[in-house]
């Protein structure tokens, strides 16, 4: 499970972020997670959860994850499509000319503090 260890790199940003802008306490983070990041979002709640009884700044933070849908584009045709469903191949051309275009993003997009 290597959402622990994303959670762990996660909370040592935050903290270095409020740190530098004085914060007393870190009230909400918002992540950035692709729908196919590899990471899992309950593990990665789950971890959090534990993660900031053992951290002073971090106590009682929220965590929102807000889910980016993975689209894929086609080479070929100029067409974009949701990865998922369909893989690399093309659902309109059927080429297999394609790259992603988000959907694997993992970020920190807000840090809420007081």
């Amino acid at each position: 499970m290597h959402e622990l260890g994303v959670t762990f790199t996660v909370c040592d940003t935050v903290e270095r972020v409020a740190t530098e802008n004085e914060a007393s306490r870190v009230r909400k983070v918002t992540l950035e997670l692709g729908e196919v990041s590899t990471v899992i979002p309950e593990y990665l709640t789950d971890c959090w959860k534990w993660a900031i009884t053992k951290r002073p700044l971090l106590t009682d933070c929220e965590l929102i994850i807000e889910r980016l849908p993975a689209i894929t584009y086609c080479e070929s045709c100029k067409q974009t499509y949701p990865t998922v469903e369909h893989g690399r191949t093309c659902p309109h051309c059927q080429s297999e000319e394609t790259y992603l275009l988000q959907g694997n993003e993992f970020n920190i997009k807000e840090i809420e503090v007081e």
